[in-house]
């Protein structure tokens, strides 16, 4: 796709040199789209976020990254950001010693100006507990709050791509709802967002397209709404069983061809 914003072409990544995660992966994300990567625990979802940021030293070994036309590869994670990728790690990744405001404050840490204060204000529009807790300390916030923080700060970077790892992980169905609701929102005012999630059925209720990955490779792609019509993706992701109602019938698991 000529006008991709982000484009990755062919990326292996190995750690320490010896393991192989990901092989042969491409992938793109147009501007404006919301694009999620499905896949089981340990496919390699996490660790081609992590390649893209670079915070695997001396990788991708194979394969190119660029964002906006720039290859990546041999960038700083912290200057990766700067081109304006924002990246909400698994887990969150807040500062649990520091408040809700000191938090924040650390997303727009490279920016100056007075515009600064206005999008502190839409994030509070987006989260309005986080202005309510704005003195509290991170560490003491709900999982839900952690994980609005933790999209708060990334968005203070103003990114043109937003990299969600997990961001339901651990939250109760009606934050989940109002986390993915936030985040349509969001692409909804402009920014692309690359969005890993297990639970698939809530990332293709908001995605445009999206990709699956097993054992580190890519097996299937299209539109949000083609994969959730693929009978694969309906029994590994979304706890579509397929079986006869039948009396007496066993049950079978329907084989995987991806292609």
């Amino acid at each position: 796709m000529a006008d991709a914003l982000l484009r990755v072409h062919n990326v292996e990544t190995a750690y320490y040199g010896r393991l192989t995660v990901l092989r042969g992966v491409s992938l793109e994300v147009p501007p404006g789209q919301i694009v999620t990567l499905l896949g089981s625990n340990g496919a390699g979802k996490t660790t081609l976020l992590r390649t893209i940021m670079g915070l695997i030293p001396d990788q991708p070994e194979k394969g190119t990254v660029e964002f906006a036309g720039r290859r990546l590869s041999g960038m700083d994670p912290e200057d990766i950001a700067a081109l304006g990728i924002g990246y909400v790690i698994e887990g969150r990744g807040i500062f649990p010693e520091l408040t809700v405001e000191e938090n924040l404050a650390l997303g727009a840490y490279r920016r100056r100006g007075p515009e600064i204060r206005a999008d502190v204000g839409h994030v509070h529009t987006l989260f309005p507990v986080l202005r309510e807790r704005s003195r509290q300390l991170a560490g003491t916030l709900s999982g839900g709050e952690q994980q609005m923080l933790a999209i708060g700060r990334a968005l203070l970077l103003r990114p043109r791509l937003l990299m969600l790892d997990e961001p339901s992980l651990g939250l109760a169905p009606l934050l989940v709802r109002e986390i993915f609701r936030t985040i349509a929102g969001v692409n909804r005012d402009g920014t692309a967002i690359l969005l890993v999630e297990q639970n698939a059925r809530m990332a293709l209720s908001i995605a445009h397209y999206g990709y699956v990955l097993e054992s580190g490779r890519l097996v299937l792609e299209g539109s949000a709404a083609d994969l959730a019509e693929n009978p694969n993706v309906q029994e590994l992701y979304l706890g579509v069983t397929r079986e006869p109602s039948i009396k007496g019938w066993k049950r079978y698991k329907v084989r995987r061809r991806w292609a």
